[in-house]
């Protein structure tokens, strides 16, 4: 059988289109994938031979090829060629490009098509042919009940547009499609898709745009197969409203001190009473590394793939069977619940303590049930070193696996030996393997009754992994474990943000085709619906910290094309590299830092290099070291102002070397500004070096930083079917929001965070279909909070963006909170999503008194504890009639329900 395969696309000049698919004549990628000719202006071509009697069927995918070499693969994975019904020789296919970022797509993924969008059955065609020339399929993503895709045209086949013979297509996956048999004489053809109501048995819509057109012939040995894409109707009318809340802050009458993923059910049943469609959380994965409030961080899990024990529900666990063994514990139960916090820590020890006595009651039929055998073998690759790394944690006392006796270097063959059930720790390995599989159990179970009431859930993907964490001991040659991720810093965090976790090295984990990261979206599939991508712009470049540094501002961007030492020449600049790269300190710089104690900073942490120079002494010359020094005295505010100060002076520097460059490679210091080093040059050098700086941070990366991208982001998008946000809030460089829409990944859009740099709102009013709209994130404070803030902001926010005249009210009223919501509601965006806390904040009597315990993170505290949790129960929620109804109505007004 021979295949002529065109698709319309008009390219521009260096690009070309390949095509891959699953049989060896199309090749498997970009590389190897069958290169198209160019037809014409609207068309590539490209013609194969199959053996039809071995291939039942084709599936393809094209690709685009830019004159940079960067390759961006159309979106959708649902072009499929049955060639086993088709009895003709010949099979022309005419395809549309499938351009990932139409927004129709987001529609196709998992959780439209499983869960948000009914799934009504269709009629058959209204005609049976005996002789088919040509198979038409477009794509409709929103029709409602009784309605079907039909094709009315020119020509005899329609009877010119006549709608009596216009012909009803049938639903095949996500094709509508019909058969048709066209005459020569109806070609080239002329004609349009449009709605037909079942019901009514008429046309009630054609779609817009300018009629379709078809041309080539018809032969009684070829089939002609045309895939027209989506149908010109408004595909944007969909929109829905969702709830964000970690599962820690959940709170109901059965819970354990914390939230717990049998709480989720819960909080299903509410939202499904007020119209919301989606829940989203914070991660959930096992971070116990400390066994300390440290732990509270849910971005510093110690595997990608386990989920955290403190989640699990003992209750559910027991059973009737063992439900003796929890009577013990009510005393300590009702005292955790009635906190205002959660008490990280102690719900930890007595989870762990019960879960290891459910285990040894449970263990001989546990190990032998057939579902754990299930679970374990589809799991087995990350759930044995797992359990092993918690095992070795717990007797080593500390997740540094760098510190152990034993098992410090990952060695699969010895750990498959060490965990075999003949040895004698082997219940202090398998317990691990009971705690999984039950919170396997319950997160499904809430999933499950998630996806029943029409509610899908949304997890979220760190960007980094925790240093000390399974996945850096199992495969340490995937991160740059030297290294440390952070946040350059903005208005959340004037120092930046370290994270102190090793960045990605993106080349070793292309070497495999991100297996590691496909692995990691399989497992979410199973749990949720839809994830955020925690700093997306990390995809793009990441912060990089050295180990040495501490505070995120002693960064700079990997990837990253330095200043050569030459471009200081080239603009006039005199390159002093000791006053450029070393910390500037004189006399001038400690009275403005340290004012009377500068004689004591100089006594006891510089040493004099000249008159009115100094320089750190060697024990002192890294902000680590210095860090290390004060961890061992008293913790005193005068202590911590004394480590500031010379935190401070550290970053007292213009330039950062390249390592091995020779000293001919730099990165400019974010911010250099602000500082007393670029202060006190004189004013040409001043402004040459700011001029070289916005070159070097908002120029010449951009480039770089998108072919980095999508290097990446498509092979990872490729492998799930979730629908992907991404979180690309702060210095978001000029590309990120193309490629975005390129991939069809949807933005973040904050009122109070604009990213246009002339604005000082964003208005929810504009946002971009493609979008989740919010008032406040997780790493913010609530809409009450923040407007206590800034007054002078929150002045011009009453003024301009609520539209009121007057002054502003000192408290954030209910009424100011109703409105806010209202204008997200009535946003274009595809999701709105909402904090509970703002959604309370709407009323008198449910609002929590105390404004600043509301808030989950402080990105500019690293010490900061997640431990909010919600002030009234899910159970009292749910019976808040008066308030539901309310909500209810504000949701459907604005045409979220």
């Amino acid at each position: 059988m021979r295949i002529d395969f065109y698709v319309r696309f008009s390219t521009h000049f260096g690009q070309s289109i390949s095509l891959k698919g699953n049989v060896d004549c199309l090749g498997k990628n970009e590389t190897e994938g069958l290169k198209l000719s160019y037809f014409n202006s609207d068309f590539w071509y490209g013609s194969v031979e199959v053996d039809a009697e071995n291939i039942k069927m084709i599936k393809y995918k094209y690709m685009l090829k830019n004159a940079d070499d960067s390759v961006v693969e159309e979106g959708g994975n649902d072009r499929v060629l049955d060639v086993s019904k088709y009895r003709s020789n010949m099979v022309e296919v005419v395809d549309t490009w499938n351009f990932a970022g139409e927004f129709e797509n987001v529609f196709y993924t998992s959780p439209f098509q499983k869960t948000l969008l009914p799934n009504h059955p269709t009629v058959a065609a209204r005609k049976t042919l005996k002789h088919t020339t040509h198979i038409f399929k477009v794509k409709a993503p929103l029709l409602t009940k009784n309605e079907v895709v039909c094709m009315s045209g020119t020509g005899s086949a329609f009877i010119d547009w006549e709608e009596e013979s216009a012909v009803t297509m049938k639903k095949n996956g996500n094709w509508w499609e019909c058969m048709i048999n066209l005459p020569k004489e109806d070609l080239p053809l002329t004609y349009k898709y449009a709605v037909y109501d079942t019901k009514q048995k008429k046309i009630t819509q054609f779609e817009s745009g300018d009629n379709r057109t078809l041309q080539g012939e018809a032969l009684d040995d070829k089939l002609t197969v045309v895939h027209d894409g989506f149908i010109n109707l408004p595909n944007n009318t969909w929109c829905g409203a969702g709830i964000a809340i970690p599962v820690f802050s959940l709170r109901s009458n059965k819970s354990f001190g914390i939230g717990e993923f049998a709480d989720i059910k819960l909080m299903v049943d509410w939202a499904r009473t007020v119209g919301l469609k989606l829940i989203q959380v914070l991660p959930v994965n096992d971070t116990i590394a400390t066994n300390s409030w440290h732990d509270s961080y849910p971005y510093a899990a110690i595997s990608a793939f386990a989920l955290n024990p403190v989640y699990i529900r003992l209750e559910q666990v027991a059973g009737r069977k063992h439900s003796h063994i929890l009577k013990p514990l009510k005393k300590a139960q009702a005292s955790l619940n009635e906190l205002d916090e959660v008490d990280f820590e102690q719900v930890l020890k007595y989870k762990l303590s019960v879960l290891n006595v459910l285990y040894a009651a449970e263990k001989d039929s546990f190990l032998e049930d057939d579902d754990f055998k299930d679970f374990f073998k589809k799991n087995k690759e990350w759930l044995v070193p797992y359990a092993a790394f918690c095992y070795l944690r717990d007797i080593n006392r500390s997740a540094d696996f760098s510190t152990w006796k034993k098992y410090a270097t990952y060695d699969k063959s010895a750990i498959d030996k060490f965990v075999a059930p003949r040895n004698k720790h082997y219940d202090e390995i398998a317990v691990w393997y009971f705690i999984q599989y039950h919170l396997h159990l319950q997160l499904k179970d809430a999933t499950q009754h998630a996806h029943k009431h029409g509610i899908i859930l949304k997890g979220d993907i760190p960007i980094g992994i925790y240093r000390h964490s399974c996945d850096a001991w199992v495969n340490p040659t995937l991160y740059n474990l030297d290294m440390q991720a952070g946040a350059p810093p903005d208005l959340f965090a004037i120092a930046g943000q370290n994270w102190n976790m090793p960045t990605y090295n993106w080349q070793k984990m292309a070497e495999d085709n991100y297996t590691w990261w496909h692995r990691r979206f399989d497992q979410m599939t199973g749990y949720f619906d839809a994830f955020r991508i925690d700093h997306i712009l990390g995809f793009f470049r990441i912060w990089s910290i050295p180990l040495q540094s501490v505070e995120g501002i002693m960064g700079h961007f990997v990837p990253a094309i330095p200043v050569h030492i030459k471009e200081f020449d080239e603009r006039g600049i005199w390159f002093d590299y000791d006053r450029y790269v070393k910390p500037f300190i004189n006399d001038y710089v400690l009275a403005a830092v340290f004012g009377a104690d500068a004689q004591y900073i100089k006594d006891n942490f510089l040493q004099s290099i000249a008159e009115d120079s100094y320089e750190l002494s060697e024990v002192f010359n890294t902000q680590r070291k210095i860090a290390d020094y004060f961890e061992n005295l008293e913790q005193s505010e005068y202590n911590a102002y004394l480590r500031q100060g010379l935190f401070n002076l550290v970053s007292n520097v213009i330039l950062f070397e390249v390592p091995e460059s020779n000293g001919t490679q730099f990165h400019f210091r974010i911010g250099m500004e602000g500082i007393t080093s670029f202060q006190q040059l004189e004013k040409h050098t001043q402004q040459q070096l700011k001029e070289l700086a916005i070159n070097y941070f908002y120029y010449r990366q951009e480039d770089c930083w998108r072919k980095e991208a999508l290097k990446i982001l498509p092979a990872l998008k490729a492998s799930t079917d979730m629908l992907i946000c991404g979180e690309d809030l702060g210095m978001v460089p000029a590309c990120v929001p193309d490629v975005m829409r390129q991939l069809g990944i949807l933005s973040l859009e904050i009122q109070r965070m604009p990213k246009a740099t002339n604005q000082e709102f964003f208005d929810p009013s504009v946002a971009p279909y493609l979008s989740v709209c919010m008032p406040s994130t997780h790493d913010m404070s609530t809409i009450r909070g923040w407007w206590k803030e800034d007054k002078g902001r929150t002045q011009r926010f009453f003024n301009e963006q609520l539209q009121q005249r007057g002054e502003a009210p000192q408290e954030c009223e209910p009424w100011i909170s109703k409105a806010i919501i209202s204008q997200h509601l009535q946003s274009p965006a595809i999701w709105s999503i909402f904090q509970l806390q703002d959604l309370l904040g709407m009323d008198e009597n449910l609002r929590r008194p105390d404004i600043k315990a509301e808030r989950i993170n402080d990105p500019s505290n690293p010490r900061n504890y997640w431990c909010y949790r919600m002030h009234i129960t899910l159970e009292q929620l749910i019976k808040e009639k008066e308030f539901n109804h309310s909500l209810k109505e504000i949701i459907e007004a604005g045409g979220r329900s």
